[in-house]
């Protein structure tokens, strides 16, 4: 059976075959999109006698919910299995307004960053472009008729770099139209730091906002917290990062996670005031949410706020990200890793 949300002219064609019109195309895809319709009999104005061939040679899901779990203040989180058996996590995040999802982009990760549940096991796989778009269709089916995704992150499991090929198409069905619609400036990409990937976003399709992981602003304590880092090196990420700016014109993200006793000193947030060296940037402060299993711990309130007043006093814009979803275990990787266990 082929799946529908790969990109390819396979289902024009197919209709082809069924001398069906080209339009329906369009209809079917609105359908999934638009109406998040869970099947192809719910398609009630395709031809009764059409709607059995698609549910035959066709599929919409190629994932099940392995688990749905919901935190108190609104926050939900599925783990999907995948054909083969994999599974990986999204999350819906309410705040006003906004719907918010945060998705994955492969089965585990290759970067090995010390404090992060997504990668204690390795890479897997890349997700397929299908399976990245699965992930927003499951999220938006939580929501009521009345409210639609309104931002995406790629911030789940893996490291999205590192999948372009696959995400960039998803990404382009996410902004249109006739997809889900999203605005491009409403879309995040949070990366480790990968400079050829930085560089390849520039150029192919730099209207995302990009965020760069720090978590440390030396090379010493980055290589230790963020292994890849030894390849790379501070310097080269924030090179390509100016350049991605320079050609997005979008202010850039940092993201530094807290770890208590580890980078959460005035001297580390000093570090860091020199080596963002007067950017016009965010930086996203992260107090860190303990893993079970391993060593990390969060950092003290006190540890916090000075850390933070260093920043400030600095001039540095800086935002303290809210923990959502702590009860359910929503950073990501850690559901995945519970389920395995039990």
């Amino acid at each position: 059976m082929h799946h529908i949300l790969e990109p390819g002219t396979f289902l024009a064609e197919w209709l082809a075959q069924q001398r069906q019109p080209a339009w329906r195309a369009k209809a079917i895809r609105r359908w999934i999109f638009a109406r998040r319709a869970a099947s192809f009999a719910d398609m009630t104005d395709l031809p009764k006698e059409l709607r059995p061939h698609l549910e035959a040679e066709l599929q919409i899901w190629t994932t099940s919910i392995a688990k749905h779990t919901v935190a108190e203040d609104g926050t939900e989180k599925l783990l999907l299995e995948l054909h083969d058996g994999q599974r990986i996590e999204c999350v819906l995040l309410r705040e006003g307004e906004r719907r918010t999802v945060c998705i994955s982009s492969q089965v585990g990760c290759a970067m090995g960053c010390v404090f992060c549940a997504s990668g204690i096991d390795g890479v897997v796989r890349n997700l397929t472009t299908g399976e990245i778009l699965e992930q927003l269709l499951r999220l938006a089916q939580l929501l009521p008729a009345t409210e639609r995704i309104s931002h995406v992150v790629v911030m789940g499991m893996g490291e999205p770099l590192a999948n372009l090929d696959r995400l960039l198409p998803a990404l382009a069905t996410a902004q249109d139209p006739e997809g889900f619609g999203i605005s491009q400036r409403r879309i995040t990409v949070s990366t480790v730091g990968l400079p050829k990937g930085i560089d390849r976003l520039a150029d192919e399709n730099p209207g995302y906002h990009l965020a760069v992981s720090l978590h440390a602003a030396d090379d010493t304590l980055r290589t230790q917290l963020v292994p890849v880092n030894q390849s790379t090196g501070l310097a080269e990420v924030m090179k390509s990062a100016d350049r991605y700016w320079e050609i997005s014109g979008r202010r850039l993200t940092f993201e530094y996670v807290l770890l208590g006793g580890v980078n959460d000193s005035q001297e580390h947030a000093a570090s860091l005031v020199r080596l963002l060296g007067g950017r016009a940037a965010l930086v996203n402060v992260i107090p860190y949410n303990a893993v079970a299993g391993l060593r990390w711990r969060e950092p003290s309130q006190g540890s916090r706020e000075r850390f933070l007043e260093v920043l400030r006093e600095a001039g540095v814009n800086v935002q303290v990200r809210r923990r959502k979803g702590a009860r359910i275990d929503a950073a990501c990787g850690q559901l995945r890793r519970l389920a395995a266990q039990t």
